[in-house]
């Protein structure tokens, strides 16, 4: 059986039965719009370009999303940190860009922390790689 891109990033397709991902058609969206951004980019520049391009190809799409979300880590009714998501999409979805040639286990661990952080239930860690765009769907 055939199964298109969208069918792959949306669902889980296991002997022939699908199970929805969380928020599987705004992820899909996402997810086309990083290979937007790397199939007009390519690889080897710095982050920072990546998450302009990523805006654009957001904003293209009427995705409403915020760029560099600031948190706060609390401890005893005091502000004893502050971390940054890259984005913040439709207020549902965390989605972290890295440039580099892995997934490492501490990026998947710092999308963790901020989805629990934030309360969110679903982020993305897009990787860009010289392979292509890494991508880790990360559940909490």
């Amino acid at each position: 059986m055939d199964y298109s891109i969208t069918d792959l990033v949306t669902r889980i397709i296991t002997d022939g039965k699908t199970v929805d991902f969380a928020d599987g058609d705004l992820t899909s969206e996402i997810i086309k719009c990083a290979f937007e951004v790397y199939n007009s980019l390519g690889y080897g520049l710095p982050e920072r370009i990546y998450q302009k391009a990523m805006a654009t190809a957001l904003s293209h799409r009427n995705i409403k999303f915020k760029r560099e979300n600031c948190g706060k880590v609390e401890f005893e009714g005091e502000v004893i940190s502050r971390y940054f998501l890259d984005f913040l999409v439709e207020e549902r979805v965390a989605v972290e860009f890295k440039v580099r040639n892995e997934i490492y286990q501490k990026d998947i661990n710092q999308l963790l922390n901020y989805l629990k952080m934030k309360k969110i239930k679903v982020g993305l860690l897009l990787i860009i790689s010289k392979k292509g765009v890494l991508i880790r769907r990360v559940v909490n």
